[in-house]
C-alpha cells in the first residue's frame, strides 16, 4: 500500500469515526414515563414525539428520575407484589391510581444506553418519589408505608442509610447543590428538610393540606410544595425555612416544575376521576400569579421540563397519554399514547 492509499484510507476511518462520534453526542432526549396500572415504564423519542419502547418493570410503577448524566432512570415499584395492588389508591390524594404496598417495595435502575433493567434495590413500604444526588452517586426514595427515605449507594445496589421523615411522605426533591432533600409529607402536612450529609431530618415545615411534591428553582432562591387539598402551591423560602405565601392554582395539583432560568413554575392539576383537571397552571415567580393556563388531557399528574426550558411534558393519568407542550407559545403541541395509568415522568439531559 503507497503512502497516498494509506492516507486515504485513514481519512476515510476518521470521516466515519466522526460521524459515529456525532450522532451519539446530537442523540435527542428520552422522556421516561412510569405507567403505574400496568407496570411499565415508556420511552418517548422527544425528535419524534413517539414511544419507541415499553420496559417492565414491578407492579405499580409509580415515579421515574433520569440522573443528571443521562446515564441510569430510576423507577419505584412494588417489585413482587400482586399486580392488582396498583388499583388500591393513595389514601388522602384525589383519585390517584397510586400502589398501596403491604410488602417492601423496591428501586430499579433502567440503563438508558439500551433502556434495559440493570438493577433491583429493595426499600420500604410503599415507595412513592425517588431522586438522585447530582453525581449520581445516592438515590433518596421515599416510603410512604412506613415514614422515611431510603438512601442508596448506586454502585453497590444497596440501602445504606433509612432517615425518618413525618407521616406518609411523598414527593421529594434535592436543593441544585445537592446538600438538602425537601420531602412532601402526604399526611402530615409538613415538609420535612433533610441534610444529605448527616443523612437526618433537621427541620419540620408546616405547609397545609395534603402536600403531594416539592421543588426547586435551578437557582436555589425558592423552594414550593403542591397542597393536593388546598388547590395551591405553598412557597418556601430555603434559607429561613418559612413558608412565606401560598399561590391559588387548578384542582387537585400534584407535581411542579420550575422552568431552568427560574422565572416560571408548572404545575400539574389531576382533580379527582369524577372531575378530572386538564390544566397545568403556569406560575410567574415574580408576581406569584397564575399567567397561563394550559390545557392537558384528564388527570395531568407529573410534569417535567427540558432542560432548555422551551418544552414541557405532563402524564395524564386518566387518558394514558402524554401531553407536549411548547413554552415558548404556552401551547400543546403533541399527545403521546404511553401505558396505562401514567404517572411520573422524567427526561434525560
Amino acid at each position: 500500500m503507497n503512502i497516498r492509499t494509506h492516507c486515504q484510507r485513514f481519512a476515510q476511518m476518521s470521516a466515519g469515526l466522526a460521524l459515529v462520534w456525532v450522532s451519539v453526542a446530537t442523540a435527542a432526549p428520552k422522556v421516561y414515563v412510569a405507567n403505574e396500572t400496568d407496570g411499565t415504564v415508556s420511552v418517548i423519542a422527544t425528535d419524534t414525539r413517539q414511544t419507541v419502547r415499553t420496559i417492565t418493570v414491578g407492579a405499580g410503577a409509580h415515579n421515574v428520575q433520569a440522573t443528571a448524566d443521562g446515564q441510569r432512570v430510576w423507577v419505584t415499584n412494588n417489585g413482587t407484589a400482586p399486580a392488582d395492588a396498583a388499583h388500591a389508591g393513595h389514601q388522602g390524594m384525589p383519585g390517584a391510581a397510586h400502589a398501596a404496598m403491604a410488602a417492601p417495595g423496591e428501586v430499579w435502575a433502567i440503563d438508558t444506553a439500551t433502556d434495559t433493567v440493570v438493577g433491583k434495590v429493595p426499600v420500604g413500604q410503599h415507595p412513592a418519589h425517588v431522586v438522585a444526588s447530582p453525581d449520581g452517586r445516592w438515590v433518596y426514595v421515599t416510603n410512604g408505608g412506613d415514614n422515611t427515605v431510603s438512601v442508596v449507594d448506586a454502585a453497590a445496589m444497596k440501602v445504606v442509610a433509612t432517615i425518618a421523615t413525618g407521616a406518609f411522605p411523598h414527593g421529594i426533591r434535592l436543593s441544585p447543590d445537592g446538600r438538602q432533600a425537601y420531602v412532601a409529607n402526604l399526611k402530615g402536612g409538613t415538609v420535612s428538610v433533610i441534610d444529605t450529609a448527616s443523612r437526618q431530618a433537621v427541620a419540620h415545615i408546616s405547609v397545609g393540606r395534603g402536600p403531594a411534591q416539592a421543588g426547586f428553582t435551578g437557582d436555589g432562591r425558592l423552594a414550593f410544595v403542591s397542597l393536593s387539598q388546598e388547590d395551591r402551591v405553598a412557597v418556601i423560602d430555603p434559607k429561613t425555612r418559612e413558608l412565606v405565601r401560598k399561590v391559588p392554582v387548578g384542582n387537585g395539583p400534584i407535581q411542579l416544575f420550575a422552568t431552568p432560568d427560574s422565572q416560571r413554575l408548572l404545575v400539574a392539576n389531576q382533580g379527582s376521576r369524577k372531575n378530572p383537571g386538564r390544566t397545568v397552571s403556569v406560575i410567574d415567580l415574580t408576581s406569584f400569579k397564575v399567567t397561563a393556563s394550559i390545557p392537558t388531557g384528564r388527570g395531568a399528574h407529573g410534569v417535567v421540563v427540558d432542560a432548555d426550558g422551551r418544552q414541557a411534558y405532563v402524564t395524564n393519568l386518566y387518558d394514558h397519554t402524554v401531553t407536549v407542550i411548547d413554552l415558548v407559545a404556552h401551547k400543546p403541541v403533541a399527545t403521546v399514547p404511553v401505558g396505562a395509568g401514567p404517572n411520573g415522568i422524567s427526561v434525560t439531559p
